[in-house]
């Protein structure tokens, strides 16, 4: 893989260790420079201008939009709406889907394990509909039962919102089986996709999602481009999210007809250079092809529990199975906290993320306030999975212990 990481300019002449890749993954020349080349030749609004430089923007775009759709296994080009990020593409489905949709007596259903940009929304269109908040909870090594989620998804359930992969534990929820039992009551489904998307093979129509949500910045791309897939007729029958210049078809002084979807949902300047970035990155990733990647983090995660497990004073969450992590390795140290892990392990240039994550509701049901994180992904490497283990077996002696 050393001829991977020579793709990746940070690196070099570093010796700093990235572990924090669940929060953002750093960027191949292959994606600088396909933003530095849209910069340099083509900066121009798409969509609006008949000049040269505009369509050749547009093209770039819409190549852009085509890429996607194909990379998350989207029927139709239209249904990818460029967002800035996946919490700016669940907040569109809340405030056009959900206050359309949801009403007072009808429920919600969220795991307990999602990330706040998958449960604030939700609470705001509680309160605002009346509508009943419920939670499928998990197990202590993070698994929602089928149990589980059949004895909270129920005839007044109206929408269910589900991590594909926890960005705490890394496990994989069962997307299928939920999607296809919250059909059965008549319910829809968004899938939070930022986790899985940079590390799985993703095919939005297999998963069942109604709705699909991710963040280009996790999987290679730059940061401010996101995208949201929705079934086509839903997105259709959804009144927009944002108004303003460029998603409308007509504007006289008191009314305005809107542009078709996906134009309806991007008002506005769009952000042609991220969606270029995005493009390059899926690319990037296609080339380099998932079962490379997949293998390649299976081995690395094995690698990294098996040393920090056998620590005894380490603590790690979630389910024991290494496969089970999809490149998340979540613990603690005993005694030491998870923000003093982090700061000790930044004096040997090791860059790992400690808190709460995002996760409050999944820290309570795993009974911690904050814990340490520890994210890889393909271009990292085993002799910096060693010098992390080897780190962290130290961190109790640097605090005194």
């Amino acid at each position: 893989m050393s001829s991977v990481r020579d793709d990746f300019p940070i690196f070099e002449g570093n010796n700093t260790i990235y572990f924090d890749n669940a929060a953002t993954t750093q960027r191949p020349r292959q994606v600088i420079k396909a933003m530095q080349e849209f910069n340099d030749s083509c900066n121009a609004n798409p969509l609006r201008g008949l000049y040269e430089w505009s369509v050749k923007a547009t093209d770039a775009y819409e190549d852009a939009r085509h890429d996607t759709a194909q990379f998350i296994g989207a029927e139709r080009d239209c249904e990818i709406v460029f967002t800035r990020n996946t919490t700016e593409s669940i907040n569109l489905v809340a405030y056009s889907y959900g206050l359309t949709n949801i009403h007072e007596g009808d429920e919600i259903v969220v795991s307990i394990m999602e990330h706040h940009s998958d449960l604030l929304p939700w609470q705001m269109v509680a309160r605002k509909t009346g509508a009943k908040l419920v939670y499928m909870n998990c197990t202590d090594d993070g698994i929602i039962t089928e149990e589980e989620y059949k004895s909270k998804i129920t005839d007044r359930t109206k929408l269910v919102a589900v991590a594909e992969v926890s960005n705490v534990l890394g496990i994989t929820n069962p997307v299928r089986a939920i999607a296809d039992y919250a059909h059965s009551k008549g319910a829809v489904i968004l899938v939070d996709g930022a986790q899985s998307t940079p590390h799985m093979p993703v095919n939005v129509r297999e998963l069942g999602a109604d709705f699909f949500a991710f963040s280009g910045h996790k999987l290679l791309g730059p940061m401010g481009i996101g995208g949201l897939y929705g079934r086509i007729d839903l997105l259709n029958a959804m009144p927009p999210f944002l108004t303003g210049g460029e998603m409308i078809e007509s504007v006289d002084l008191y009314d305005a007809t809107f542009a078709p979807v996906p134009e309806k949902f991007e008002a506005g300047t769009v952000n042609a250079m991220g969606a270029v970035g995005l493009d390059a990155a899926i690319k990037y990733i296609k080339n380099l092809g998932f079962d490379t990647i997949c293998d390649r983090e299976k081995k690395l995660t094995e690698r990294l529990m098996a040393g920090i497990k056998s620590i005894p004073e380490v603590t790690v969450y979630g389910n024991p199975d290494p496969d089970r992590h999809c490149g998340i390795v979540t613990f603690n140290i005993e005694g030491v906290h998870p923000h003093d892990v982090a700061s000790i392990l930044d004096s040997e240039h090791i860059c790992i993320r400690a808190g709460h994550h995002c996760a409050q509701p999944l820290m309570k049901r795993l009974g911690v306030g904050a814990t340490a994180r520890a994210s890889l992904y393909f271009y990292n490497t085993e002799e910096e999975v060693d010098r992390f283990v080897d780190a962290v077996s130290h961190v109790r002696e640097w605090m005194g212990y």
